[in-house]
């Protein structure tokens, strides 16, 4: 193993190849990596933004956690409680909805928000699923999930041994 080989460092940062250790190969790898990178960046600021944002975690959600309970936000600005509908089934959180479009269609226009229909899943583990409580403020809906006794009794604390 080489020293370089020890060295963090992504695909954006990477060392440039030595002129006397040219590798065709490796330097094909590299912009291949580069070339799928610049695409799936792309995603962020272009017109494929609301359909990749479906997919790829939308709405964004905030897990916290204490002692006795688990809470989920989750941020759908635009939306009532009426747009959005929560489920629990075999362990799963199910947050979905559907943002319309406030425009009909007239004329054109530029948008990079998201409309259309939506579906978080969040997989729960150790919560009492009966006692679930959610509400919804200021376009953020928060789901309160109590432990359960069990899930409480397996946490061990493990102490830290000074030398």
């Amino acid at each position: 193993m080489a020293f370089r080989d020890l060295i963090p460092w992504s695909r954006n940062q990477e060392l440039a190849p030595a002129r006397d250790n040219f590798d065709p190969f490796l330097t094909l790898h590299r912009e291949m990596n580069r070339l799928f990178d610049d695409v799936f960046r792309g995603f962020g600021g272009t017109s494929l933004s609301p359909l990749m944002e479906g997919r790829f975690g939308w709405p964004k959600v905030e897990l916290s956690e204490t002692d006795k309970t688990l809470t989920v936000s989750a941020e759908l600005p635009g939306l009532t409680e009426k747009d959005v509908q929560v489920e629990i089934a075999n362990g799963v959180l199910t947050v979905r909805g559907e943002k319309k479009a406030e425009r009909n269609g007239e004329g054109r226009y530029f948008t990079e928000r998201y409309y259309g229909a939506f579906e978080r899943q969040i997989p729960l583990e150790g919560v009492e699923e009966d006692k679930a409580e959610a509400s919804f403020k200021n376009g953020v809906l928060t789901v309160s999930l109590p432990k359960s006794e069990k899930a409480r009794e397996g946490v061990k604390r493990i102490a830290i041994n000074t030398h």
